[in-house]
């Protein structure tokens, strides 16, 4: 592996608990002494204070206290996975010095098997992150617990709210699919909705997760890289940013994601963005230092069960359905977690280069209702984008 120390600041070891049920006594954390060998797989955190393209009157500020009430939690039941903390990358001479060296940080640490858990910085970092991948040359799905969809139109600059329209800009791009969870019908443009509807993209809004959050849940299992904008939470659970929204996500909810997230095999990035080096936020902190447990939560009960090459410890339900062109639509359900898939058909001249897309996470509902002659909307989406 490269060595990725030069990119980082070090804490300071006095930080480190001495109790050693916590936490902070059980990660690899770099420090003046040593930055830790990265020989093993597990999850690594990354902060960015990187604000130029967000909120720029908090560049140059560095808060990081959530490291504080982080170390101090208690170790998860049966944790086995590794958990190191690389430091503080700090802000290029540019902003595109920033996505760079976020880029090699993150390509670098999937390569290696080790998921990056990155603490923002504005919501734009997930640029930088996306640039890892393309370095790696691998097609992937992107999600967002955001209350905007951050398209913006193709004459604006890249910022925290126009990122999504410069991924789709990026030339070869890598991009299969990008769904939002949690978007509020006020904060989004017709434009915005209308894009994603053109691209078949996914939108699970804030009304339909608080029906019933289950539904984010396939979208979470489908992603590669989730990026959550504490923004999104309401105003009385993550006090003190600007613009503060009365409305959005509750704090136990954002920790439902998390563990949803940490919990699918596909994803090998982490994002929480928008921590804003502001005083007197200590409430703030706890949120996205219980955040990033409750991930890591989900990540040590990973069941290694996304169905790829040999299904046959899967249960097949083959559905068929009526004036459908394709005729029938196969379901797998894992016997290790009881989770589902939908099998998606696509060209065989396509090759290899979808063979992780055609697999799509669903739930049982989404079976009972092609019991019913429904085709279900994550299927149908699909074989458009295969086809």
């Amino acid at each position: 592996m490269k060595d990725l120390g030069l990119f980082f600041k070090p804490i300071d070891a006095q930080r480190i608990p001495s109790n050693e049920s916590c936490l902070g006594a059980k990660m690899h954390i770099h420090t003046e002494d040593a930055f830790p060998d990265l020989s093993e797989k597990g999850a690594a955190i990354i902060y960015v204070p990187e604000f130029r393209n967000g909120k720029s009157q908090y560049q140059g500020k560095f808060d990081d206290r959530f490291r504080d009430t982080l170390y101090n939690l208690f170790e998860g039941f049966s944790w086995k996975c590794t958990m190191y903390d690389l430091g503080s990358l700090l802000p290029g001479e540019s902003i595109e010095d920033t996505y760079f060296a976020l880029a090699n940080v993150v390509s670098e640490l999937v390569k290696n098997d080790i998921l990056p858990v990155v603490i923002g910085g504005s919501h734009d970092l997930a640029f930088g992150m996306y640039k890892g991948y393309e370095k790696l040359e691998q097609l992937i799905n992107m999600c967002s617990v955001d209350s905007r969809l951050d398209v913006g139109t193709t004459e604006e600059a890249l910022t925290e709210h126009t990122f999504v329209g410069h991924l789709l800009l990026q030339r070869p791009c890598y991009l299969f699919n990008y769904s939002n969870i949690g978007c509020q019908a006020p904060l989004v443009g017709k434009n915005e909705l209308e894009l994603f509807e053109k691209l078949y993209f996914d939108v699970c809004r804030l009304g339909e997760f608080t029906t019933d959050s289950k539904r984010s849940e396939p979208h979470l299992r489908n992603t590669d890289i989730l990026t959550i904008d504490m923004e999104s939470v309401r105003n009385a659970d993550f006090p003190g940013y600007e613009d503060a929204n009365p409305n959005g996500f509750y704090a136990e909810q954002i920790c439902q994601i998390a563990k949803y997230a940490g919990a699918s095999d596909k994803l090998t990035s982490f994002g929480l963005m928008n921590l804003h080096p502001t005083e007197d936020r200590a409430s703030a902190h706890s949120l996205v230092a219980q955040t990033i447990w409750y991930f890591l939560d989900g990540y040590a009960i990973r069941k290694g069960d996304f169905p790829v090459g040999t299904k046959k410890d899967y249960f097949r339900f083959v559905v068929h359905l009526d004036d459908f062109s394709e005729d029938e639509i196969v379901f797998y359900k894992s016997n290790k977690s009881e989770r589902w898939w939908m099998e998606v058909p696509y060209p065989p001249q396509r090759g290899q280069r979808y063979i992780r897309h055609h697999m799509v996470p669903c739930d049982k509902e989404d079976y009972e209702r092609s019991m019913k002659n429904e085709i279900p909307d994550l299927w149908w989406k699909t074989y458009q984008k295969l086809g």
